[in-house]
């Protein structure tokens, strides 16, 4: 059945306010203080009134009795005299709900008049069906017939206010809750209030349903409550930060811009899945409790435009550019719509389910397989680091830092998501590491883990080209060893890198870290004993001096230029710094001090000692205390 079109103006907007009706008690007050005479008169017609109301309704009882007779058939064909009267006493009472066109009052009944209307509407439903089967032919009932339905039509109309204004309450009510100052913000956060209506409202509005679909005008009221509906999630959406995007516009924003609307996204589609999904489900079956199937539909209808509607900002993220940097925020969506599917199975109907099921798994692996190339960009970000200059000092390369920075963090944070994107997501095979000896256990390993050591392994080999840069092999060694020993603590500090490494890797690094740790030692300070080696000093039983001095003159001049370069290279890990001192110096400080105890006899005392005896055992440690600090330094004075 059709909707009136002539339907007052007043009666179309759902956005009534009856805080701005004033008070009958009120109204008559303040007539009279104006005019006490006036306000007397009133007073009687008020009472006259009142009695006037209680003589309706007690005629529209009797009234409506004698009508059943009538719609029970013991009347015959022959429509009563009292229909007209009937009609009469409806349109006197429902012209009472009628407001001025400038109020903001809204015609619905007063909820304690006894149900009244609700009871006319039921009462006009009934004539209304049966005279307009039972007469439809005979074309003398036809204004009868025609005043039935207009005044049906009026009353539904109110009726469909009052269904509007009732749900349109819920957003008062969670307005007034997340003002109130006896609950805090977290607890509101936790605790929602919603849809938000009472158990009066939610029994009212299931009368209204089934009054409205029993009159003939289900479309109204199915419309009515969906759009209401639908304007009351958006706007509780919008209070957690999500706006409905367009695809084009998510696609001409900048990361930085895009990035700050991904995490309301995250919390939106959580508070749907884990809240307002199932609330609204519960909302639709209790207010159309006599009609199961129109509530599946209804919530169904209601909810998919707004799961797709999440669903299409995730597809328009998967579809940005991608970069490195967006690995993380891809994973919070990745994980948002694995951890929160099975909302679909217990609330949607069956074939409205495997719909939304096959829509949020296409997403769910587009942002997969877009994790996976980001993941792999990384490799790529490795190798077109191809700068040639080195690092002042040998320093940790800004790559190491960064690649193992964000590898821990991957592991750290979402490595059991990492895991699952690889196994269901990945389409290419890992490829073989040849010649590596642990390639036998890479059988074993989930696809993640051989493309963690896959990157690593890359590292590693564009380090090794740097190391390559310095013209100094002692410190390419040092570089080595900065970087090796950066990774082995990022690894050691995260034991789900340490995991997927496996422990005959980490062996591995560390036995490598120990190599460059001795070929450093073997380029530096096993060149310098050389200067102290007793071959060539005695011949024939005696001490050949030019030899010895010329042994103390070497042995002063490499230290010194040792002392002044490596004073500026950097070992920025302490513990490693203090454990190289330690053995530089128990490989030159003994030697050293047994040379010197040996031979600094043979020279003459005085100018000739202080010529070529420049060191003691005590000066070397302390040199050797000063070195890799990073700056140059002067040497300390030496002790006497």
């Amino acid at each position: 059945m059709n909707h009136n079109p002539n339907k007052s103006s007043s009666f179309k907007s759902g956005d009534h306010d009856h805080k701005n009706s004033v008070p009958r008690a009120e109204s008559l007050k303040s007539s009279k203080e104006k005019d006490p005479a006036a306000a007397d008169k009133n007073e009687t017609n008020e009472q006259g009134g009142e009695a006037k109301e209680s003589e309706i309704k007690y005629t529209l009882e009797k009234a409506w009795e004698d009508i059943q007779h009538f719609l029970s058939g013991e009347e015959g064909l022959e429509i009563p005299d009292i229909i007209d009267k009937y009609l009469d006493l409806v349109e006197h009472k429902v012209s009472r709900l009628e407001v001025p066109e400038k109020s903001k009052g809204c015609p619905v009944p007063d909820p304690e008049d006894d149900g009244w209307f609700h009871k006319v509407v039921e009462q006009m439903s009934k004539l209304h069906r049966h005279v307009s089967t039972v007469f439809k032919s005979d074309s003398s009932r036809g204004p009868l017939i025609n005043r039935i339905g207009r005044i049906h039509q009026r009353v539904m109309s109110y009726l469909e206010d009052e269904f509007r204004v009732l749900l349109e309450e819920s957003r008062t009510v969670e307005a007034a809750a997340d003002q109130s100052p006896d609950a805090g913000q977290d607890q509101a956060k936790e605790e929602p209030n919603f849809p938000g209506y009472s158990k009066q409202v939610l029994a009212t509005l299931n009368k209204i349903s089934k009054l409205m679909i029993s009159g003939g005008y289900e479309f109204e009221c199915y419309e009515v409550y969906m759009v209401t509906r639908r304007n009351t999630i958006e706007e509780t959406l919008n209070k957690l930060g999500f706006e409905k995007i367009s695809l084009d516009d998510i696609q001409r924003m900048q990361w930085e811009a895009m990035e700050r609307e991904i995490p309301p996204w995250v919390r939106a589609f959580k508070e749907c899945a884990n809240i307002y999904f199932s609330a609204e489900h519960k909302l639709a079956q209790t207010i159309f409790s006599d009609n199961p199937s129109v509530a599946k539909s209804l919530f169904a209808n209601l909810i998919r435009v707004l799961f797709l509607q999440l669903l299409n900002f995730a597809e328009a993220i998967a579809l940005s550019k991608r970069s490195t940097e967006k690995l993380f925020k891809f994973l919070d969506i990745y994980e948002t719509l694995q951890d929160h599917s099975s909302a679909i199975d217990s609330l949607f109907p069956e074939e409205c389910a495997k719909e939304l099921k096959a829509e949020l798994t296409a997403t769910r692996s587009k942002i997969g397989e877009t994790a996976i190339c980001i993941f792999c960009d990384l490799e790529n970000s490795i190798k077109s680091d191809t700068g040639r200059t080195p690092v002042p000092g040998g320093a940790v390369h800004p790559l190491t830092r960064y690649t193992m920075n964000y590898l821990k963090y991957a592991c750290d944070e979402y490595k059991d998501t990492l895991e699952q994107v690889f196994k269901e997501h990945s389409t290419s095979k890992p490829r073989d590491y040849q010649g590596n000896s642990q390639s036998n256990n890479d059988e074993n390993q989930s696809p993640f883990s051989r493309h963690l050591i896959k990157i690593m392994d890359l590292l590693d080999s564009i380090l090794e080209a740097k190391s390559k840069l310095y013209k100094d092999v002692a410190l390419s060694n040092i570089f080595m060893m900065n970087n090796g020993r950066y990774i082995l603590q990022k690894i050691k500090g995260s034991p789900e890198i340490h995991q997927a490494m496996g422990d005959d890797r980490y062996k591995k690094r560390s036995y490598e870290l120990r190599n460059y740790h001795q070929s450093y030692k073997r380029e530096t300070w096993m060149k310098l004993l050389d200067c102290l080696n007793m071959e060539g000093l005695n011949v024939n039983g005696k001490v050949v001096k030019p030899a010895l001095k010329e042994r103390f003159k070497s042995f002063n001049a490499m230290f010194e230029e040792i002392h002044r370069t490596q004073s500026s290279w950097v070992v920025s890990d302490k513990q490693m710094q203090s454990e190289l001192r330690v053995s530089i110096a128990g490989v030159i400080i003994p030697a050293y001090r047994s040379f010197l105890g040996r031979f600094s006899g043979y020279l003459t005392p005085g100018r000739q000692t202080e010529k070529y005896i420049k060191f003691q055992p005590e000066d070397i440690e302390a040199y050797i205390e000063g070195l890799f600090d990073g700056s140059t330094s002067s040497m300390p004075r030496r002790k006497t």
